[in-house]
């Protein structure tokens, strides 16, 4: 009788033992599924992937001049617009000019607070520039893509005055590629009819400068 429980006992821990062998062998089967279905995806879809920015409302829709568009964060209307898609190569880095927009921006009441430490104005014109930068070297590279911004009527602004905070700014890892949106509060009443912008110096990770700033005259 003792040899049967023990040979009972025997057959559960087998039967066991292949149970969590098999909740094993398909939980890799899974994994392995799900790498493929990742590997499936276009990295560019990925990258390309649209992250909302916290203070402006978004402005991809808007592409006609007096086009109104608006949401939680208040109400945008465009003045000007040039799709300029050019490429400046500071060293190692490559810079894309993508689209300049100068927009009327209405923030919404819950807004204000965070503008007024660039204006005290209700509403404003601002001029907003679209920019990818890659390093292609293998090394860490310090870039500000638009370290200062002027426009035709002569006012002037530095990347400190960038309302979009999307860290475009500073360091660069190698073969790093960063996108997104510089944009500058106008403090004149003005018909913009072009800008000029200066990028920053390419500096090594040492504090070297590799190769001086650029700079590029937009006619919008």
């Amino acid at each position: 009788m003792k040899k049967l429980i023990y040979l009972f006992i025997l057959l559960i821990a087998l039967s066991g033992c292949s149970t969590g062998n098999n909740a094993d062998n398909r939980a890799e089967e899974n994994k392995e599924v799900q790498k493929e279905q990742t590997e499936k995806v276009d990295p560019k879809v990925k990258n390309d992937a649209y992250v909302p920015n916290p203070q402006v409302t978004d402005d991809r829709d808007l592409v006609k001049i007096d086009q109104t568009i608006s949401d939680s964060k208040g109400e945008l209307t465009l003045k000007a617009y040039k799709k300029v898609d050019e490429t400046l190569q500071v060293g190692p880095i490559e810079m894309n000019i993508k689209n300049v927009k100068v927009m009327h921006f209405v923030p919404d009441y819950s807004m204000i607070d965070f503008f007024h430490a660039y204006t005290h104005e209700e509403e404003f014109d601002f001029v907003k520039v679209e920019v990818e930068v890659k390093n292609t070297s293998k090394d860490l590279v310090k870039f500000t893509p638009i370290a200062a911004l002027k426009m035709n009527s002569g006012e002037y602004k530095t990347f400190e005055d960038d309302i979009y905070l999307e860290e475009l700014t500073g360091d660069l890892e190698a073969n790093g590629v960063k996108k997104g949106n510089m944009g500058f509060i106008l403090n004149k009443a003005q018909q913009v009819s072009g800008i000029e912008l200066l990028t920053s110096d390419a500096v090594g990770k040492e504090g070297n400068i590799i190769e001086k700033g650029q700079n590029l005259k937009i006619d919008l």
